[in-house]
C-alpha cells in the first residue's frame, strides 16, 4: 500500500480552510451568515440585487449615482448573441434539461476583460434561463426591458408581464440571500479554475456544473414535491413517518454546515409569508407550515441529538413556486443569484494569483510486475 507523504487526508476537505475572503462568512454553530459585513437578514430584506452584486464586487454599497450607472451597465449586457440563441434553440429541440442548457449557453459568452466577463455573466444568465424556458414551452421570446431592474426584468422575460412590487421584492430577497455562501462546492470550483489563470466564463461554466448536483443546488424542487404529495396537513405525520422508517432523507431539512436553523431559511420564510399572504395561495402556505412543523418534530424524535432544522431548500421551493416558476427553473434561478458571488470570488482569486493545487494520498499498490499480454 502507499505510504503517507506527511499530508493528512480529510474526506471532502471538511474543516480545511482553502481561502481567506471578505465576501461571506458562514458560522454553522451559531446559525449566522454574514455577506460582505452584513447579516443576511439585514441585507436580503433591504437590498436590490444590483446593490448586493455591487457590494460583493466593490466592498461598499453604491451611492445613487453609482447604482444608476451599475444598473445601466447590467441592462446593457442582457441581450444574447445570435450564437447563444442558436445553441439554445438547438438544445431546446432535444428537450435538454435547463441546467445543462444554461451550462452550455454560458460558455458561448464573448471573452473580454475580467470586469467585462463578470458583467456579461451576471446580466446574461437570467436572459438565458428565461429565453430557454420560453423555447421549451413553444412561446415567443421576450426581449429584456432596460427600464426594469434586474429581478423585475427576469420575471418579465419569463412571463411577458411586468411584475408587481411584491413579486419583485420577493425575488430580490431570494437573489440576495443566495448570492454568496462561503466556500461551497461551486464557488470552490470557480476559484480553482481562475487559479490556473483561466477566464471568468470558464470558471462560471464549471461552477454551474457543480451547482446542478443534487448535493449542492440541484435539490430544492423535491422539498416542495413532498408538500404536494402530502396534500393535507392531516396526512403529514403518517407520510413523513413512513419516509423516515424507510431511512429516506427529508428534503429541505438538515445542512452539512448549520447545526441550528439555516438563517437563509428564516429570511426566505419571512419573504414567503409576505408573498403568499399578500397575493398568493394561502392554503398551500399553511400546508407547508404544517408539514415543516411535523417534520421538525419527527426528526427530533427519530434522530435525537442531530438537531436537524429547516434549510434553505424548503423555503426556496415555496418562494419560487409562489413567484410562478416551475420546478425546473429553481436551480437555474439559484445560479442567477449565486453568479454575483462566483464572479466576486473569481476577482479575489485573480488578485491572489496562486494556483490551487492540493495533494492527494496514494493508496494503491507499488512495484507491481508487468504481465505480458499472452499471460493475462
Amino acid at each position: 500500500m502507499g505510504e503517507s507523504s506527511g499530508t493528512g487526508f480529510v474526506a471532502g476537505l471538511e474543516d480545511v480552510v482553502a481561502a481567506e475572503t471578505r465576501l461571506s462568512g458562514v458560522y454553522g454553530e451559531a446559525g449566522e451568515l454574514i455577506i460582505a459585513g452584513f447579516p443576511v437578514e439585514e441585507l436580503a430584506r433591504r437590498a436590490s440585487f444590483e446593490e448586493t452584486a455591487y457590494l460583493l464586487w466593490h466592498d461598499v454599497l453604491p451611492d445613487a449615482g453609482q447604482l444608476a450607472h451599475f444598473r445601466e451597465e447590467l441592462a446593457g449586457q442582457r441581450n444574447l448573441s445570435r450564437a447563444t440563441l442558436d445553441l439554445l434553440r438547438a438544445v431546446a429541440a432535444e428537450k435538454v434539461p435547463v441546467m445543462d442548457a444554461l451550462r452550455m449557453a454560458a460558455g458561448t459568452l464573448s471573452p473580454g476583460t475580467d470586469e467585462e466577463e463578470a458583467l456579461a455573466l451576471v446580466a446574461s444568465l437570467p436572459t438565458i434561463v428565461a429565453a430557454y424556458s420560453r423555447m421549451l414551452d413553444g412561446g415567443e421570446l421576450v426581449d429584456p426591458d432596460p427600464e426594469l431592474g434586474h429581478a423585475a426584468n427576469y420575471l418579465y422575460m419569463l412571463t411577458g408581464e411586468v411584475p408587481g412590487a411584491e413579486l419583485t421584492r420577493a425575488l430580490e430577497t431570494y437573489l440576495s440571500t443566495v448570492s454568496d455562501h462561503g466556500m461551497n462546492a461551486s464557488t470552490f470550483v470557480a476559484r480553482v479554475i481562475v487559479s490556473t489563470r483561466s477566464d471568468f466564463v470558464s470558471a462560471v461554466v464549471g461552477a454551474i456544473g457543480a451547482l446542478k448536483g443534487p448535493l449542492h443546488g440541484g435539490a430544492p424542487g423535491p422539498a416542495l414535491d413532498v408538500v404536494f404529495e402530502i396534500g393535507d396537513a392531516s396526512r403529514a405525520e403518517a407520510y413523513l413517518r413512513e419516509k423516515l422508517g424507510r431511512g429516506e432523507r427529508l428534503m429541505g431539512f438538515g445542512h452539512r454546515i448549520y447545526r441550528v436553523r439555516d438563517p437563509r431559511a428564516d429570511v426566505l420564510a419571512a419573504a414567503a409569508e409576505r408573498l403568499y399572504t399578500t397575493d398568493g395561495d394561502t392554503e398551500l402556505y399553511e400546508l407547508a407550515l404544517g408539514v415543516e412543523q411535523t417534520a421538525l418534530r419527527l426528526l427530533a424524535e427519530h434522530k435525537p441529538g442531530r438537531n436537524l432544522q429547516t434549510n434553505v431548500e424548503f423555503y426556496t421551493a415555496l418562494l419560487l413556486h409562489g413567484l410562478g416558476l416551475p420546478t425546473q427553473l429553481f436551480t437555474p434561478t439559484f445560479a442567477a443569484g449565486r453568479v454575483a458571488g462566483w464572479t466576486a470570488h473569481c476577482s479575489e482569486q485573480r488578485a491572489l494569483d496562486r494556483l490551487i493545487r492540493p495533494q492527494s494520498l496514494y493508496v494503491g499498490d507499488k512495484d507491481r510486475p508487468w504481465v505480458p499480454l499472452e499471460e493475462r
